[in-house]
């Protein structure tokens, strides 16, 4: 095997990693809760693993960015990594890929200077990472042959149904959830149905 073939096979094999670990820090992100949270983890943990399963993924697309520049198949200028549609070849499935790479970029730049930052514009920043995986799986789909048939396609058809069923998972969660403008009245009316209930039944014992 030569250094070109092993350069090409690490391309695809740590893009396909990627992905899969882009998928599950998405899947993850959605499923937290406003209390940073999992049912049965607590919230140290549930930080450990996203911001773990983030580096871990960060470290995957600098590979697979890596071993595709160095592929000689085809010419890929680095820039081109970060640059959206500099690239001559795949030019539109590659700069799908740029912008992927850009937004991710952009989020942990501004995470290293949140302390520093308008929590607002930190927050609107960070809400990119939605639309970072979408882009990502356009790229995949469209850079890579691999992904288009067999079974690496029902992998990626099934990191969309994950992804897909996450969404309507917490878009019914947030359904089922008081308003945050009606929360107080809700805890008032449960604290006075509650004395209520705990007036009665000391009437009760009196009447007795």
């Amino acid at each position: 095997m030569s250094g070109a073939t092993v350069f090409w096979y690490a391309s695809r094999a740590t893009g396909i990693v990627a992905l899969l670990l882009l998928t599950a820090v998405l899947v993850l992100g959605i499923l937290v809760n406003r209390q940073g949270r999992l049912p049965g983890l607590p919230r140290f943990a549930v930080t450990n693993i996203h911001r773990n399963l983030s580096l871990l993924a960060v470290t995957f697309i600098a590979l697979h960015v890596l071993t595709a520049v160095l592929d000689t198949y085809v010419h890929i200028p680095l820039l081109s990594a970060v640059i959206p549609f500099a690239s001559g070849y795949e030019r539109f499935w590659l700069g799908l890929g740029a912008v992927s790479l850009d937004i991710m970029l952009a989020m942990i730049v501004t995470s290293l200077l949140r302390g520093r930052m308008n929590r607002v514009v930190w927050r609107a920043i960070h809400l990119l990472a939605y639309a970072s995986w979408p882009i990502a799986f356009a790229h995949s789909i469209g850079s890579s042959r691999d992904l288009q048939q067999g079974w690496m396609l029902d992998m990626a058809i099934g990191c969309a149904l994950i992804v897909a069923a996450a969404v309507v998972w917490r878009l019914a969660h947030a359904a089922r959830q008081v308003p945050r403008a009606g929360r107080v009245a809700a805890v008032f009316a449960q604290h006075t149905a509650s004395a209520a209930r705990s007036s009665g039944q000391n009437r009760r014992t009196v009447a007795r």
